[in-house]
């Protein structure tokens, strides 16, 4: 996504344990502030890493932090893991509606030190098609439901098998451009300062 969109961005993965963060969210909070928290607890361990690890890097960046799960009849649903679990997941969801909720958090980082943050969250109604159990299996034996919120894809095979989406769907994706562009704001970065100097102007 974020190639597509002019960036070339380092990747780190974090690594974090999210089912402990996701515990530390107070339920009344609502979902969308356990997406949030774990983004953020994914740029935190990132930015330090970078610190650690990639001081040139370090000297002036942006870190970017996602978390998306699947809210569906008041159960937030993250990677479902096994071929069993997926397979539960879409039935239930088959024919049906959820929202696809997508932490974002970004830390702006300079000389090493992180000088800024900015978190949101945004949620997409994903309309998933009423598909056959024999759907279902093959999609499943893919494997790729297995690790990834929801259990699908909305660039992958999973595509095939989502109606329509009210919201953004590069938050569907993994990464809201429109959440990220507004946290860039609040942070006094301008989207064309991440743009990629090397990427080739795009002639018509």
């Amino acid at each position: 996504m974020l190639i597509d969109a002019g960036v070339d961005p380092v990747v780190r993965v974090s690594d974090v344990d999210e089912d402990a963060v996701a515990a530390t969210v107070d339920p009344s909070s609502g979902p969308g502030a356990v997406v949030t928290a774990l983004a953020e607890a994914k740029a935190r361990v990132v930015a330090d890493r970078v610190a650690a690890e990639d001081p040139d890097i370090a000297e002036d960046c942006v870190v970017i932090g996602c978390d998306s799960m699947l809210f569906h009849d008041g159960e937030l649903t993250g990677k479902p893991h096994t071929a069993a679990a997926a397979t539960a997941q879409w039935h239930r969801l088959r024919g049906r509606s959820a929202e696809l909720l997508t932490g974002h958090s970004v830390l702006r980082m300079t000389a090493g030190v992180v000088v800024g943050t900015a978190s949101a969250s945004t949620s997409t109604t994903v309309r998933f098609a009423d598909i056959d159990d024999a759907t279902v299996t093959a999609y499943v034996a893919t494997g790729e439901p297995l690790e990834v919120a929801g259990a699908f894809t909305l660039d992958g095979r999973g595509g095939w098998f989502v109606d329509g989406i009210d919201g953004d769907h590069s938050a569907v994706i993994g990464i809201g451009l429109s959440v990220v562009r507004g946290l860039f704001a609040r942070l006094g970065v301008a989207v064309a300062d991440v743009w990629d100097s090397a990427a080739p102007d795009v002639q018509q």
